[in-house]
């Protein structure tokens, strides 16, 4: 497969975008982590709360980066922020609106182990695997960036109690399916683990459907 950009124009727009909306990087991360707390502590808000940062992210990937950075290099970049906002407006409909997205964390449960691994994955491995491979910040994935982003969305959603809304794993799942060629045409193998959160989040989400949690 032909990239219509090379890997040094890849990482040059990650720099690009790093320096731009420094510190919302932070403030991301903060957000995701507050997430956490919110699913391990609830409060009578949680759900929604999470639901919609997870809006705010996706909608973040589509008009911040995409939009923004990625499509000065990469015209597929219109189309993978339509797919994002799509996926932004998923979040929004099921979690915001409807209610339907229930999160909870259970002691001695596979789905919970695998959920928190994820999480745990996209917030702190992601970023040191990109340093020991290498990336130096600003030319770096930081996280709301697509890859980090679709780890911890997934890892999120592994964690939705039954009934889970099946809509809301379709967008995270297709970007693992674009997002894991970079690991091997770009030398990103920290994204590699799109190949696994992939199976992770559709695995949780058939288990879930043939449970009453």
């Amino acid at each position: 497969m032909r990239l219509p950009f090379t890997a040094d124009q890849f990482f040059g727009v990650f720099r690009l975008y790093n320096e731009a909306v420094w510190p919302m990087q932070v403030i991301l991360t903060a957000l995701a982590l507050l997430c956490v707390v919110l699913v391990a502590w609830p409060r009578s808000w949680s759900n929604t709360f999470v639901s919609a940062v997870l809006a705010f992210l996706w909608a973040w990937l589509a008009f911040a980066y995409h939009l923004l950075f990625f499509a000065s290099i990469n015209p597929v970049a219109y189309g993978f922020a339509a797919v994002s906002a799509v996926g932004a407006g998923v979040f929004l409909w099921c979690g915001v609106h409807r209610g339907a997205m229930r999160f909870a964390m259970r002691k001695r449960d596979g789905r919970t182990a695998l959920g928190v691994m994820l999480v745990g994955y996209a917030l702190a491995v992601y970023p040191l695997l990109s340093i020991f491979t290498g990336h130096r910040y600003p030319g770096m994935p930081t996280f709301g960036l697509p890859c980090p982003t679709t780890i911890f969305t997934i890892g999120m959603l592994t964690l939705i109690k039954s009934p889970q809304p099946r809509m809301v794993m379709i967008v995270p799942v297709l970007w693992c399916v674009v997002g894991v060629q970079a690991a091997f045409l770009l030398g990103v193998p920290q994204d590699l683990a799109l190949g696994a959160a992939a199976p992770v989040g559709l695995w949780a989400m058939r288990s879930r459907a043939n449970s009453s949690d």
